[in-house]
């Protein structure tokens, strides 16, 4: 095993595998805890890279995968995940990235998320097509008020997030990032307004029928509210990841916890310190995504 910046540690053999962030290997192996790679040379290298430059960030993600149960409530995962997202907020290696972007402004968008219900199915549309979708606060508030409708009228009975445009979500919207008041006050926002937690719960009432249709950048928070969703369907074109280290950050919108339902803390971690985006193939093949289906979307 070998121990990277941030404590954190690599497999390279099967007697690491518990105990490791997760194992390397050249060959494909269906152990959730093993990340086929084509060079595990290359890879260490791009890993120790981002492990010195992010260290503290590193270590964080590695224990907040550690702590969370995935068989856990959601909302245990979603404060813990919180807790340690704001933690970092406060953190040198964020305001590092904030200095090197500079100031940014938001821009102002109309209808962030459109909604309409055909039958008992409700359509809920990301719809910032401008920024690839990229979550804002606006986008939140609009997501959020549309999920209660779902949630409390017990006749609709199937809900269908998509995205309008080239891509279903790239992730939040970086000109909003550091807009917060405070690290606290970011807490308390992000899960007291979460719609992780709302589509937690529509997904325990509606199972696959609460779907998710994802196309072209699926990043960041946009992948890990996809993956609350009982039934991912992936188009052939997409492109998945969680980008977050490079901003000194962890996922931060429930992502600690879907994502890793889905395919266990070793490939999210993966995902996290490599910063590499996966394929749908491969997204398949880890059960981060259902299906693979052209996914058609207004423009």
């Amino acid at each position: 095993m070998i121990e990277l910046p941030g404590g954190i540690r690599i497999g390279l053999d099967a007697d690491d595998l518990d105990d490791a962030t997760f194992t390397l290997s050249e060959s494909t192996d269906d152990d959730r805890r093993v990340v086929a790679v084509d060079s595990i040379a290359d890879t260490l290298a791009l890993l120790t890279e981002r492990c010195e430059r992010w260290p503290q960030t590193a270590a964080v993600c590695d224990d907040v995968l550690r702590s969370v149960d995935p068989e856990a409530s959601t909302f245990s995962g979603v404060i813990t995940e919180s807790l340690a997202y704001s933690t970092l907020q406060a953190g040198a290696e964020f305001a590092r990235w904030l200095d090197e972007r500079g100031p940014a402004t938001v821009p102002q968008l109309p209808e962030p998320v459109q909604v309409h219900r055909d039958g008992n199915t409700l359509h809920v549309r990301f719809n910032r097509p401008q920024r690839h979708n990229a979550f804002s606060t606006d986008a939140r508030a609009a997501l959020l008020e549309a999920l209660e409708v779902a949630r409390l009228d017990p006749s609709v009975d199937e809900v269908v997030l998509g995205g309008n445009g080239r891509s279903f979500c790239s992730g939040g919207d970086l000109a909003e990032f550091g807009s917060f008041a405070d690290p606290a006050s970011a807490h308390l926002a992000r899960t007291r307004h979460s719609p992780a937690l709302l589509l937690d719960e529509l997904t325990a009432r509606l199972g696959r029928h609460c779907r998710a249709r994802v196309h072209g950048q699926v990043l960041g928070s946009g992948l890990e509210m996809a993956c609350y969703c009982g039934w991912v369907s992936c188009d052939p074109g997409a492109i998945l990841g969680l980008p977050e280290l490079a901003l000194g950050l962890i996922p931060g919108a429930g992502g600690t916890v879907s994502i890793t339902r889905r395919i266990g803390r070793w490939r999210t971690a993966y995902l996290v310190l490599s910063g590499r985006t996966i394929d749908p193939t491969t997204a398949l093949s880890w059960g981060l995504v259902d299906e693979i289906v052209s996914v058609a979307s207004p423009a």
